[in-house]
């Protein structure tokens, strides 16, 4: 009797761990903070090394990829950033699009991990035939 309790409170330790991991981390990643490229650099010094997202877009022409890493700039308000990006990009990733990117200022650059595209309403106008949409 005393071993099935002992299981039991035991499974219950591990069961309540696990969930409090997984609140963690999803409060961590919810807690990024959000810049655009402007802000952030008004901002380096306070954020110093710590991980967060930067909003911006990719300047024309910067973009070069050597295998899976790849550099370019990054620009909000005529502000601009230099990005090394560690990692494939997205398939919709180019220049002269929104992205918002997460990771940290490295030396004279911002250090990315993961790409996210941002997509807008112009795609619907510009390609009406690919979207259906319903009317509530």
């Amino acid at each position: 009797m005393i071993d099935t309790r002992r299981r039991l409170w035991l499974a219950g330790v591990i069961v309540l761990a696990a969930l409090g991991f997984l609140v963690f981390q999803g409060l961590g990643n919810a807690t990024l903070y959000f810049r655009t490229a402007d802000e952030a650099v008004a901002q380096r010094a306070q954020l110093g090394e710590r991980r967060f997202r930067i909003e911006g877009d990719v300047v024309d022409g910067s973009v070069r990829q050597t295998g899976n890493d790849v550099t370019f700039t990054l620009t909000a308000n005529s502000v601009e950033v230099p990005v090394m990006h560690k990692g494939d990009p997205p398939e919709l990733f180019r220049p002269g699009i929104p992205v918002v990117l997460e990771g940290r200022f490295q030396g004279d650059h911002f250090a990315s991990d993961r790409i996210l595209v941002k997509h807008s309403e112009t795609y619907v106008a510009k390609n009406p035939e690919r979207v259906t949409t319903t009317q509530p």
